[in-house]
């Protein structure tokens, strides 16, 4: 399985452009003075979906050959993923099953089933999941799709970093949160095309590092998926983003799921930005290691902004954001 090309990602702009505007990327001064820098946030929170993962759906179910779409697809996720499966499915007529963990973030859970999608809960965590999908796919004889591990899902994603870099050709750092990998792989590959001065830094909850560790070890590796942090909480890395990280990543840093919590409290009242957990974990890097950043323009990529309710109640009673060193 090979990475996308740069052609590949364009192909796929040009698929997207009827179902889907560009996503703004704003400055907040407010922002700024938090961090002590020039803060850019890419807004994929305002997607249909109210995430990034739709882009990847679309020009994945667009590609597919009429037979397989006829047959349909299996998805496995805590709830972005199965959304954009579920949207790009309704959108071209394709049967579509998402597989969940079970108790699965209500508001993600509705949508799926609201876009026509089967749901069906499984297991504890999307590890759990996985397996199920995989089995379900088999028996029934339609196409899974992974979250991370295809390459139309990653040239999907890597239309938004296309648009970043059009909108701010002039950046020092773009920081992407992981969970399975697609945005980070797909900030890489664009950013060495168009952009190869721009570091390229990722970030993943500490609770849940098996990308990071991935990374880090140069090998695909578990790790305990303990993070509340539902589009960060991924307990094994994934090869095709691994493959593309290791080669052009120039860091994967990690931050707590407090100092996330502060980020999305931040993103909230500071930039008028509903973010949920994996939306904020960009900045809650950048704000967790101020020296890192200062004197640079940095975007930080807003992927998500189906929060929970439990998750809005914590952020709303939080009297300030706690900025602190990135865990280790």
């Amino acid at each position: 399985m090979e990475p996308p090309t740069l052609a590949s990602v364009l192909d796929a702009q040009r698929l997207l452009a009827p179902h889907l505007p560009p996503t703004p990327t704003w400055n907040y001064p407010a922002l700024d003075a938090a961090a002590g820098t020039t803060v850019f946030v890419k807004h994929e929170n305002t997607q249909p979906t109210g995430a990034f993962k739709v882009r990847g759906g679309i020009t994945l179910l667009s590609r597919l050959d009429p037979a397989v779409r006829e047959r349909g697809v299996v998805g496995y996720s805590t709830g972005n993923h199965a959304q954009s499966l579920a949207y790009a499915a309704r959108l071209f007529g394709v049967p579509c099953t998402i597989v969940m963990p079970e108790h699965p973030n209500p508001a993600k859970a509705d949508a799926v089933r609201r876009l026509g999608a089967e749901l069906v809960e499984h297991g504890a965590t999307f590890d759990d999941a996985a397996p199920y999908a995989r089995a379900l796919a088999a028996e029934r004889g339609m196409r899974l799709v992974s979250a991370a591990d295809d390459p139309d899902i990653i040239a999907g994603v890597a239309t938004a970093y296309a648009e970043l870099f059009a909108q701010q050709p002039h950046l020092d750092a773009v920081v992407v949160p992981v969970g399975s990998g697609s945005g980070a792989a797909a900030a890489c590959l664009v950013a060495a095309a168009l952009a190869p001065g721009c570091e390229v830094i990722a970030v993943q909850a500490a609770g849940s590092p098996a990308a990071h560790d991935s990374w880090r070890d140069g090998t695909i590796v578990r790790r305990p998926n303990r993070t509340a942090v539902e589009g960060l909480a991924t307990g094994s890395g994934f090869a095709l983003p691994q493959r593309v990280l290791r080669e052009r990543l120039a860091d994967f840093v990690l931050v707590d799921d407090d100092q996330i919590a502060a980020a999305q409290w931040r993103l909230l009242r500071d930039a008028h930005t509903l973010a949920e957990g994996a939306g904020a974990a960009a900045l809650a890097a950048v704000l967790a290691d101020p020296g890192r950043f200062a004197g640079r323009r940095v975007a930080v990529v807003c992927t998500g902004g189906n929060a929970s309710e439990a998750e809005l109640r914590r952020c709303a009673a939080l009297d300030r954001p706690r900025v602190g060193a990135a865990a280790q």
